[in-house]
């Protein structure tokens, strides 16, 4: 770090066993070794907090990156949101229109079909009802159906 060599540090060491003295040079020698333990920590310390914080700005940066694309996701599943509730709306719209339409030549096509008939009036006062008009087009199912007599000569085939 200083460059300090082994020499150099030999002469310092004499110089302050001449300056301090025997008694006082253990105790400057701890306190010396005390600081400069603490100055590698603090080093340490610093080198530490600088490689976080570059790791944090990389982690920065795809955080930003991973946002952008959350937002641009977010905006356009708004969009298609926003796309299906107006083919919603407009579906609706249709629907209604549709069975608008449809009431009306249901009962356009009821009029047709079966005309108000005028109530008869009786010497009474009493209306009777119209009588029913009979549709060829229509199946009565609670019409008597005709007798069908079972054939003189029936003929049974049999397989053989």
């Amino acid at each position: 770090m200083f460059d300090i060599s082994f020499g150099e540090l030999l002469i310092v060491g004499l110089v302050a066993l001449i300056v301090l003295g025997p008694e006082r040079l253990p105790t400057v020698a701890r306190t010396i070794g005390a600081l400069v333990g603490r100055a590698q920590r603090f080093v340490a310390s610093v080198k530490s907090d600088i490689h976080q914080h570059s790791q944090m700005a990389g982690f920065d940066d795809l955080k930003q990156d991973v946002q952008q694309a959350a937002d641009a996701f977010r905006s356009q599943i708004e969009s298609e949101v926003a796309g299906v509730r107006e083919l919603s709306q407009q579906i609706g719209q249709t629907a209604q229109a549709v069975e608008q339409e449809a009431g009306q030549l249901l009962d356009e096509a009821a009029r047709q079909i079966a005309p108000p008939a005028e109530p008869a009036d009786d010497s009474h006062g009493a209306t009777t009802a119209p009588a029913a008009v009979a549709d060829d087009n229509q199946l009565d199912l609670f019409e008597a159906a005709p007798s069908a007599a079972p054939p003189d000569n029936p003929v049974v085939k049999v397989r053989e």
